[in-house]
C-alpha cells in the first residue's frame, strides 16, 4: 500500500510545480498519444528522455516514480504468461518440456510493460506536481469550449479531482482495515486459495462500506455549504500561461511528431 504514489501531491519548489495545470495536462495527453504510436525502441527512448527531464525539473526522485510500478508487477506477470501461451509467431527461443517460447511473445510483453510504465510515470508526475484544486481548474478550463455541445465541464473536472484526492485516503483506509483484520487473526498472506479469497472479502466489504460512507459525508458537506454545480462562479486564482508552459508543450509536440515520423518512415 505504501508503494502507491499516484494521486499524491508532493509540495516541492520546482519549475514544473509552478507551471500552468492546463499545459501539464496537454503535455500528458500528447505523450499518451505518442506512447501508443508504434515507433519502436527509438520512439520509446525519446519519450523516456522527455520523462527523465520532467522528473529532474520537478525534483522528483526516480525511485519515487518507479515505486508506482510495484503494484502492477502481478499484472505484468499475467500478461507475460498470456502472451507466451497465445503468441506462436517469430523465432523460437527455447523449449521447456515441449512448450516453445517465441520471440514475438517476449517482444509483445516488453512493449506492453514499457507502455504501462511510461503512462504510469507520466500520470504520477502530473498528480505529484499539481494541487488537486489546480488540476480541477485546469481540466475545467480545457473542457470549457465543449460546454456548447452540452458537456458538463465543471462536473467532470470536480469528479476527476475528487477521485484523485481520495486515492491516498482509500489507501490509508485499506491499510487501517488490514491492520485491524490482522489483529483479529485474519491472515492475508498464508493459507489456501479459498482462505485467501475469504480473507480478501473480509477486507473488500468494510472498504466499500467506508468508501460509500465517506462519499455520503462529502455530499452532505457540499450541500451544507450551498454547492451548486450549475451556478456560474468566479475564481480567486486566474490561470495564466508562461514561457515555460509554451516551451514545454512545444517540446512535447516535437516528441509526438518524432514518434509519428519514425512510424511513417
Amino acid at each position: 500500500m505504501n508503494n502507491v504514489a499516484l494521486g499524491q501531491y508532493m509540495p516541492l519548489d520546482s519549475v514544473v510545480h509552478k507551471m500552468d495545470p492546463r499545459s501539464k495536462i496537454m503535455i500528458m495527453l500528447f505523450l499518451m498519444v505518442a506512447i501508443f504510436i508504434p515507433a519502436g525502441v527509438l520512439g520509446y527512448v525519446i519519450i523516456g528522455i522527455f520523462i527523465l527531464l520532467s522528473l529532474y525539473l520537478s525534483k522528483l526522485n526516480i525511485k519515487y516514480a518507479l515505486r508506482t510500478m510495484k503494484p502492477m508487477l502481478w499484472m505484468m506477470a499475467f500478461l507475460l504468461v498470456i502472451n507466451l501461451l497465445v503468441i506462436k509467431t517469430g523465432t523460437p527461443l527455447f523449449s521447456i518440456k515441449g512448450f516453445t517460447i517465441y520471440s514475438d511473445a517476449v517482444n509483445q510483453t516488453l512493449y506492453i510493460v514499457v507502455r504501462l510504465m511510461l503512462m504510469v510515470i507520466i500520470t504520477t508526475v502530473l498528480t505529484a506536481t499539481t494541487k488537486p484544486l489546480d488540476l480541477t481548474l485546469g481540466i475545467e478550463k480545457l473542457l470549457k469550449p465543449f460546454e456548447k455541445i452540452g458537456v458538463p465541464a465543471h462536473i467532470i473536472a470536480m469528479m476527476i479531482s475528487i477521485a484523485l484526492r481520495f486515492i491516498p485516503t482509500l489507501i490509508e483506509e485499506t491499510q487501517r482495515i488490514m491492520n485491524a483484520q490482522a489483529s483479529r487473526g485474519v491472515d492475508l498472506e498464508n493459507g489456501s486459495i479459498k482462505e485467501k479469497i475469504m480473507a480478501i472479502l473480509s477486507l473488500i466489504v468494510p472498504l466499500f462500506v467506508s468508501a460509500f460512507d465517506r462519499a455520503d459525508q462529502l455530499a452532505n458537506a457540499m450541500e451544507a455549504r450551498g454547492y451548486d454545480p450549475s451556478r456560474k462562479r468566479t475564481r480567486y486564482k486566474v490561470l495564466k500561461m508562461q514561457t515555460m508552459d509554451y516551451a514545454s508543450m512545444l517540446l512535447s509536440v516535437v516528441v509526438l511528431c518524432a514518434c509519428i515520423g519514425i512510424w511513417v518512415l
